[in-house]
């Protein structure tokens, strides 16, 4: 099965699918990422003084599962987390899941944003939204904007409330020479969100510096998802999640800031061949850099 000429989100890479859960009154939501049946090899990197995840310490190369069976972004903080279990027992209900002698464990790494201020901070995702967006996902293209784990996002925060803008998930694939990558970032980051000519597509734009608003420790966050079919191993993922990271700082300024808790996974299905370290490596960048500035553009939803 070859990649889609039309789709420009993550789902063009064949085996992976991308479903949300939305609630555009209370403003936040939650969205999963599932892999193959057999899984995905993965692996993570963490950055920011306060990073609120799931199953994390897994996903570490010296760690010895190195498949998971899907990957959950949410908005709701630490709250949302929860959501991450509805995705589990919807996993479970397909047989899907790591074999063990009793039962099938669907493993499921999680990562949230914290959105309590910008819309209902009672309501957060759940164990039954979760489990929602994982029975809707699809191979159609991924919608963006102020969708799923997005809906509440935002950036620019180191003005103050009044000078923020909203935030969002975006979505890219990219391919070259036989090479195909895609990507999905939540965005909602303490500093502005530039296009690829360095512009500031959201925030204020005048960069940090003002002394007039502190922010919260915990009040922003980039998460960054990556697939490839390319075969890779856990330190492989580890090294291109470092990368991920890496492709922040093109568009996110300031990125990595005492204020961001920012999460990058890297998924393998292995269906094909391994891949050109170097432009993998590239193409990770290139699809994370995408993916962020796709988030905060107009987008029908």
């Amino acid at each position: 099965m070859g990649v889609s000429m039309t789709n420009t989100t993550l789902t063009a890479v064949p085996g992976f699918l991308v479903g949300h859960w939305t609630d555009t009154v209370a403003r936040t939501g939650c969205t999963v990422l599932l892999c193959p049946p057999d899984g995905a090899v993965a692996s993570a990197s963490f950055l920011g003084p306060s990073p609120g995840t799931r199953e994390g310490v897994l996903l570490a190369p010296d760690k010895k599962v190195e498949r998971v069976h899907a990957v959950l972004l949410t908005g709701g903080s630490a709250f949302g987390l929860g959501a991450a279990s509805g995705v589990v027992r919807w996993l479970e209900e397909q047989g899907v899941g790591h074999p063990t002698p009793f039962a099938r464990v669907p493993l499921v790494p999680a990562a949230v944003i914290y959105d309590l201020g910008v819309g209902n901070p009672r309501a957060r995702p759940l164990e039954e939204h979760g489990y929602l967006a994982a029975s809707t996902a699809s191979s159609a293209p991924v919608p963006r904007g102020r969708v799923g784990a997005g809906t509440g996002a935002t950036a620019g925060k180191y003005l103050g409330p009044a000078h923020t803008s909203p935030g969002g998930l975006g979505s890219a694939f990219v391919s070259r020479h036989g090479v195909s990558v895609g990507a999905v970032a939540v965005v909602n980051p303490i500093g502005d969100v530039l296009d690829g000519a360095g512009r500031v597509i959201a925030g204020p734009g005048s960069g940090p510096g003002a002394t007039a608003f502190t922010p919260g420790d915990v009040e922003s966050t980039t998460l960054v998802a990556v697939v490839t079919q390319h075969l890779l191993g856990k330190p492989e993922a580890k090294r291109l999640a470092d990368a991920a990271q890496t492709a922040l700082a093109r568009v996110i300024r300031p990125s990595h800031t005492a204020w961001d808790g920012d999460s990058a996974f890297m998924l393998s299905s292995g269906t094909l061949p391994p891949a050109d370290p170097m432009l993998l490596s590239a193409l990770v960048q290139d699809a994370v850099a995408a993916a962020v500035t796709d988030a905060v553009l107009p987008h029908a939803t």
